[in-house]
């Protein structure tokens, strides 16, 4: 008897262990999707792009620069110091934020005196790239695509999804690393 109860366990587990052929996983296609959200942001760009170029018309007494990073900026006021911010420099500086029509986000007291040291801190996208360009007492205006800042987030506070800004900030110190700089 327990003879045939391990037998019958035995050829249990070799019926029972058969080839089974796996199922294959289901394929979505999601390139519809993808081509939407590529052409979604070209027309974001090209758009945010034509609301720069109205602001720097309107402004015709100011020279507006275009940044290799995808953004505009301005001098208010530029320093004759030739040294601008390298790794690991902390930068002291304050700024303002504002909407395309000009009107106030956040301003310097809100915002407070920021230290950042270069490339060793997050901070958003386009302020990091555009501290790298200013020295010492420089004042600039920076006209950021929303790509740029807080893109498709916002900042959950005041500023909307997508949102272009001008930022307005002034450089008011530079730390080297170290002084072989």
């Amino acid at each position: 008897m327990k003879h045939n109860f391990l037998l019958f366990i035995v050829l249990l587990l070799l019926f029972s262990c058969g080839n089974k052929e796996a199922r294959r996983p289901i394929v979505r296609k999601t390139t519809s999707f993808i081509n939407e959200s590529v052409s979604f942001n070209k027309s974001l760009i090209a758009d945010e792009e034509k609301m720069f170029k109205v602001i720097m018309k309107r402004d015709s007494l100011s020279t507006y620069i275009a940044s290799p990073n995808g953004f505009w900026y301005k001098y208010e006021k530029k320093d004759t110091t030739k040294y601008l911010p390298k790794f690991g420099d902390e930068l002291t500086y304050t700024y303002e934020v504002y909407d395309i029509n000009n009107s106030i986000i956040y301003t310097s007291q809100e915002t407070g005196e920021q230290v950042y040291k270069v490339d060793q801190q997050e901070i958003i996208e386009g302020l990091r790239d555009g501290l790298k360009l200013m020295s010492e007492g420089d004042k600039f205006t920076f006209l950021f695509p929303s790509h740029k800042v807080f893109g498709y987030l916002g900042d959950q506070k005041k500023i909307d999804i997508n949102q272009p800004l001008i930022y307005k900030v002034q450089l008011n110190k530079i730390k080297k690393k170290n002084e072989n700089n």
